[in-house]
């Protein structure tokens, strides 16, 4: 008897999902149709959550990768309650809670924005070591579960390895993922692209692996058992489903295990709607419907979860009374407050490379910051984020005491997992890299920049100074690429990303305390290889640098300058060099400003941008990157000295000499640029 509600549960979910995409005449029913039973058995018997509150911290998390099926997803949380008929039938429409691909949503269950295949299950990884790193320093009392679902296609994306071969050496056994492996894609079967052995795969990398009938209540609800008792190894449920199951034609034949329902309407794939709503037991005039006995099983799953998260909290109530100091600083790692960090005490050596600098601003957090959690791709003695490192100690198997995660040579990995930790919460995720690399990791900064998730990259080596690697090496056109994302406004109108490249290794204090105080986006910390002069200072360097907070200031100024000179980063000095040549020589008056972040200094007022940049004095832009990086900035009028190849092969300081890149080019390119 029970099965058969559980059954009802599951075809009431399929036949909501068909009716979505059918209405909205475009999406993804057949996936959803078969992995409608996992859904349903997780939902209604094993996710623990708090279903008045679905922000609750202490709640056990869920993250779909095949983001295509959505109308799963959508549809077994119209039963829990969390969205209505209306939602469903607005399925892809303007305005609606119902994006076709899902998009993060806590309040209505949706933990993570999902589509690109693969970094759903990546971001489970991070949740799961986030979770870890909490329960570590709080105690068990507070752990939970992550459950993640992936689909043929997460499984081939090379994503994929990185994760598993993670989640396994750590032993994530908070970690359940279910693989919906119906042997359908889009565009064909996937015998006709992989016949890998699956299961071997995932044991060689640590997991627990369960292979069951997918769409088997007994099998799901006892593998589910299993999985969640286990205590050594992140388990993966292989479930053999039927694509589009239910699903006839008008002449009542069968319509599963059919390619074509994947990615369109059954209607268009050669199904009949009304006769597989019909098949499935609903009504072909109104599918849009939660059957009466289907409503109440997930109402006394509520009630259930109520009951669980009143005993929770009193045991959490006690422990808060036993643990008072412990509790305080829970309750402010979960509440996202930003640390509290003397930056104007912190000292910089002089004339240091800005990597070096974030090195030591590292160092300072790893005593200070207590939930900070950073990562590198294997490079962490050259990226600096070793300073972080020598304060505290990777990640094992069993032990989340320490605070750093060697992601290995798997720079997108890394950065999914980052996604994944910050939308767990708790904890302040930080990632370090070659900028030249940043372009494997540009999909989950994107997807970061979309989720509005204030993750901290570190990359370093941000210009042909890398020298002798060579081109491979040499980042050109990766600062005009990210810089988009300042350009790119996220669904509450604001920049998408804070990028920024200081100019020393007092600006780079300055932008760790901007990167941090920014909670509300990612932030990009580009940074050099070699050592840069410090910047002149007016009168406190930490002082002038503050005013990096508005993206752009002056460095230098002569009172009515001829030119101004604008830069990001190594570039600066060099300006500042070239600015001196200016005025032995010629007796111009010149003024040199910093732009560590364009896209924060457009945000600025207008009479701000204007008392740096007037309008009408000529401007004269140097970047290591592609000219374009600053035309936005010095005009049609103005002139940019950047580089318009890929680099070279030799010591970057032959480099600064055959590409222009001294204080003796600044002042011949300027002249040129005036006329003089």
């Amino acid at each position: 008897m029970k099965n058969n509600l559980t059954n009802k549960a599951a075809d009431n979910i399929r036949i909501l999902s068909a009716a979505m995409v059918d209405k909205a005449n475009s999406g993804h029913p057949g996936g959803a149709m078969g992995g409608a039973d996992y859904a349903n058995i997780l939902y209604s018997e094993f996710l623990k959550y708090n279903p008045d509150d679905m922000s609750w911290p202490f709640r056990d998390r869920f993250f779909l990768d095949p983001g295509h099926m959505s109308p799963m997803l959508y549809s077994v949380l119209a039963l829990s309650g969390k969205f209505s008929m209306e939602d469903l039938k607005n399925f892809r429409q303007w305005g609606s809670v119902t994006p076709g691909h899902p998009e993060l949503d806590t309040e209505r269950g949706v933990e993570n924005t999902s589509g690109p295949l693969g970094q759903g299950h990546t971001m489970a990884v991070g949740a799961a070591i986030a979770e870890r790193f909490l329960s570590a320093r709080f105690g068990e009392w507070m752990s939970h579960k992550t459950f993640s679902f992936i689909s043929d296609g997460g499984i081939q994306e090379e994503v994929s390895q990185g994760a598993g071969r993670l989640a396994g050496f750590l032993g994530l056994s908070n970690l359940i993922m279910f693989y919906d492996s119906n042997d359908i894609q889009l565009s064909s079967e996937t015998d006709e692209v992989t016949t890998e052995d699956t299961a071997k795969k995932y044991e060689a990398w640590g997991w627990k692996v369960l292979t069951i009938e997918g769409n088997d209540t007994e099998a799901i609800r006892g593998a589910l058992k299993i999985a969640t008792e286990e205590k050594e190894k992140p388990t993966l449920i292989i479930g053999k489903t039927i694509m589009g199951k239910g699903a006839i034609t008008d002449g009542g034949d069968s319509f599963e295990r059919k390619v074509s329902t994947h990615g369109q309407p059954l209607s268009k794939a050669g199904a009949s709607l009304d006769k597989t709503i019909e098949n499935l037991g609903g009504d072909p005039k109104e599918p849009f419907q939660i059957f009466p006995e289907v409503e109440e099983l997930y109402k006394k799953r509520q009630e259930e979860l109520r009951q669980w998260v009143k005993e929770f909290e009193a045991e959490k109530e006690k422990w808060e009374k036993a643990n008072p100091e412990l509790a305080e600083k829970l309750e402010s790692f979960l509440s996202g407050d930003i640390p509290e960090f003397d930056f104007a005490a912190l000292e910089q050596k002089a004339n240091t490379a800005t990597r070096a600098a974030s090195g030591t601003v590292l160092a300072a957090f790893a005593d200070q910051v207590e939930n900070m959690i950073v990562a590198s791709a294997d490079l962490s003695n050259s990226d600096k984020t070793d300073g972080f490192l020598k304060k505290t100690h990777p990640f094992a198997k069993n032990d989340f005491t320490g605070a750093f995660l060697q992601a290995g040579v798997s720079e997108l990995t890394m950065a999914c997992v980052m996604n994944g930790l910050a939308l767990h919460g708790g904890v302040i995720p930080v990632c370090g890299t070659f900028f030249v690399f940043s372009d494997y990791m540009k999909p989950a900064v994107r997807l970061a920049a979309l989720m509005e998730l204030p993750v901290k990259y570190v990359w370093t080596h941000d210009a042909f100074r890398v020298g002798e690697d060579g081109p491979t090496h040499q980042p050109v056109e990766q600062e005009a690429q990210i810089r988009l994302l300042e350009q790119l406004k996220n669904h509450h109108g604001e920049n998408s990303m804070l990028v920024l490249r200081p100019a020393d290794g007092t600006e780079t204090t300055v932008a760790w305390k901007m990167a941090i105080e920014n909670t509300e986006t990612p932030t990009a910390l580009i940074l050099s290889r070699q050592n840069i002069k410090d910047l002149p200072a007016n009168s406190d360097r930490y002082t002038d640098a503050l005013q990096a907070e508005k993206g752009a200031y002056i460095v230098e100024n002569d009172a009515n300058p001829d030119v101004i000179l604008l830069a990001s980063g190594s570039e600066v000095a060099t300006l500042v060099d070239g600015a001196a040549l200016l005025r032995e020589r010629d007796g111009l008056k010149v003024r040199v400003v910093s732009v560590p972040s364009e896209g924060l200094f457009r945000s600025q007022e207008k009479a701000y941008q204007e008392e740096v940049l007037p309008v009408d004095v000529p401007k004269f832009g140097m970047t290591a990157g592609l000219p374009v990086t600053l035309k936005g900035l010095v005009g049609d009028a103005g002139a940019v000295w950047g580089l318009n190849s890929f680099g070279f092969s030799a010591p970057y300081t032959v480099l600064d000499e055959e590409l222009g890149f001294n204080g003796e080019n600044v002042y011949k390119q300027v002249k040129i640029f005036l006329g003089k």
